[in-house]
């Protein structure tokens, strides 16, 4: 049946709306990851609190949305797209209003724990509203394709805003300018969005995600709170031992699950284990670093809140402008060569960072910032077309969400590890600057050896060495996922 112009021109309309509000909810996610760093020193000064209570409110956001990623595309596929997208947007909204009046380090965390659920329901959903949205799989990519970039901004937006807000207003400020655009997304969403859902959604694995942020939280805690506590007392101890059960729960429940969120199977592929592994450390430097910039620039050089913000901008910026590119240049390249570059000059840059000091000037800062950005923003969009090749095409969804999950869970690492390692630097009688420069040592020496670890790993997965046919769709597909976030699983 012919489709008249006026419906077809509706339909234009409703698609755009969709992409907007699609678009605007993954900008609020990815503006929290960045905003909150700019505005630790803040925070740390008016809670009264120190570096162990400052990685609970980084990790605790963290560690929802890296445990309930793959939960929160299961349940929009299941109980309605629409719905859980505006539901995930309410509870960040809530969430956000809970943290900018939270009287204490306290109140904070659990916020910090609402808005994490709020954007593990939010993230998968906006995307699989556009899945749903564009069948023709041409129009599907440039969709995610703008979703990717445009949401994107909210990384190199991050740091300025917070920077700025926090100067003026205090860091509470930061939280705040998430309620009128989640008012807004609500008001759009419910009067625009159409609801889909899919029919044959897997059904939703709750013990194994129960096992898994318990797992996690468990390890999260006993690294965080290990060097304020003691390494060897009985409660970091007992956190240990907790986590390896739960894990070892974990791995036994999901190997006799039907539905599975995380497939045992999948890690029996060399290239899905080796891109997993690989995002893994990723996250752990790339957000691990991040979390120490503000505070390097604000107490160690005694740039204002408002500077610092503005002086870790090129990191940002270098990540915004070259992932773009990162999956064209995989199709092209491989792989191997790109991810093992990108590697290289982020360790680099690492290593380099671990070098400045109080005096350097910086004019001898920015670059290294900049090498770090564009070595990240050359591996992440590669490495999600590695997991999305190594399975069959119609895991590949699944396999987007097992590598945001992987990177999240290397975030959350980053925070705590590298934190543990200033801390015991400056329980040792070092100061806070030669404990900073000891944990991008760290991260940048992890890096490294992980760049070696893919250059001898990542040799017969080349989307270069693929059929021509494949070769394209899976170079758009790395791209379409560059800034992360699951695609539903069907």
């Amino acid at each position: 049946m012919a489709v008249s112009p006026a419906a077809a021109l509706g339909s234009r309309a409703n698609r755009s709306v969709l992409l907007t509000v699609a678009c605007l909810g993954q900008f609020m996610v990815l503006l929290d990851n960045t905003i909150v760093g700019a505005a630790l020193p803040d925070m740390q000064r008016r809670l009264g609190t120190q570096l162990t209570g400052l990685q609970w409110i980084v990790d605790a956001y963290v560690l929802l949305v890296a445990m309930l990623l793959l939960s929160g595309g299961v349940f929009a596929d299941r109980f309605g797209r629409k719905r859980v997208y505006l539901t995930g947007v309410a509870v960040f909204t809530v969430a956000s209003l809970v943290c900018s009046l939270a009287p204490s380090l306290g109140w904070l965390v659990t916020g910090r724990l609402l808005q994490g659920i709020g954007a593990a329901a939010l993230s998968p959903a906006s995307l699989a509203l556009l899945a749903a949205a564009y069948p023709v799989p041409r129009e599907r990519v440039k969709a995610i394709g703008l979703w990717a970039g445009l949401s994107g901004i909210g990384l190199a937006a991050g740091p300025v805003a917070g920077g700025v807000l926090t100067q003026a207003f205090g860091w509470p400020a930061i939280f705040l300018v998430n309620l009128p655009i989640g008012l807004l997304l609500l008001l759009l969403g419910r009067r625009h969005l159409e609801e889909t859902r899919n029919p044959n959604a897997p059904a939703i694995d709750v013990p194994g995600t129960v096992l898994s942020v318990l797992a996690v939280g468990a390890l999260t805690y006993g690294l965080i709170e290990g060097g304020a506590r003691g390494w060897t007392s009985p409660v970091i101890l007992s956190g240990f031992a907790a986590a390896a059960l739960l894990l070892a729960a974990f791995l036994t429940v999901e190997a006799r699950h039907p539905a599975p969120m995380l497939p045992p199977r999948l890690f029996r592929q060399r290239l899905f284990t080796v891109s997993n592994t690989a995002m893994v450390v990723v996250g752990f430097a790339l957000m691990g670093s991040s979390f120490f910039f503000s505070q390097f620039f604000v107490y160690v050089q005694g740039s204002s809140i408002l500077r610092a913000g503005l002086q870790t901008l090129p990191m940002s910026l270098a990540m915004v402008v070259v992932s773009p590119y990162a999956g064209r240049l995989a199709a092209r390249y491989g792989f191997r060569v790109v991810v093992t570059t990108g590697l290289a000059l982020a360790g680099l840059g690492l290593l380099a960072l671990g070098t400045v000091h109080a005096d350097t000037g910086y004019a001898n800062v920015w670059w290294r910032l900049a090498l770090v950005g564009t070595g990240f923003a050359l591996t992440l969009s590669p490495l999600t077309g590695a997991a999305i090749q190594a399975v069959s095409p119609q895991e590949g969804g699944l396999a987007s969400g097992v590598s945001s999950t992987t990177r999240q869970i290397g975030a959350v690492l980053g925070v705590a590890l590298l934190g543990a390692v200033v801390r015991t630097r400056q329980s040792g009688g070092a100061s806070f600057e030669a404990g900073l420069d000891s944990a991008f040592l760290a991260a940048g020496a992890v890096t490294l050896a992980t760049a070696v670890f893919t250059g001898l790993r990542l040799t017969k997965s080349d989307p270069a060495h693929a059929p021509a046919p494949t070769r394209r769709p899976t170079a758009e597909a790395a791209l379409a996922t560059t800034n992360q976030g699951p695609t539903n699983r069907r």
